[in-house]
């Protein structure tokens, strides 16, 4: 189903069909179950669990992919205990119509001291509202398993 998207991405494809999901890779990733706090906001903090992975000191361009999309945004990896996406995560929530309680896979492609790239997919999540309002919700580790 197509819908009409507020900014522009990268890329110049118009619009992302959430029909289209595609197989894990087996690579490295971490989940976000989006609170208000996450759509509201301007960036997006990384979990710690995954700050290994990444580029330590370091402040690395980002390039989301979302089926034939993609978004420019920065990583800010030099504070010690803090580590976010910024500088377009505002456009990937609004181009992709993302709402409280969906959940966005990051599966790490590549990162590179000079380049970052992750393969986003997003689970729409229509949670009860009593859930939505509970922070402990959005903050637990959850799993999410392959088969």
């Amino acid at each position: 189903m197509d819908q009409e998207c507020v900014s522009k991405p990268v890329s110049a494809i118009i619009c992302v069909d959430d029909d289209d999901t595609e197989p894990l890779s087996g690579k490295p990733l971490f989940h976000v179950t989006l609170c208000k706090s996450h759509v509201s906001a301007t960036h997006l903090p990384v979990p710690k669990k995954f700050f290994g992975l990444l580029p330590e000191k370091a402040n690395v361009p980002v390039i989301l992919t979302r089926g034939s999309r993609s978004w420019e945004m920065k990583y800010y990896g030099t504070h010690i205990t803090q580590r976010r996406l910024s500088q377009g995560w505002k456009a990937f929530i609004d181009d992709n119509i993302l709402n409280v309680g969906d959940v966005c896979l990051f599966e790490l492609m590549s990162c590179e001291v000079s380049l970052i790239k992750f393969k986003v997919q997003v689970l729409r999540g229509d949670l009860p509202s009593v859930l939505v309002l509970d922070r402990e919700v959005c903050n637990s580790d959850i799993s999410i398993l392959q088969s």
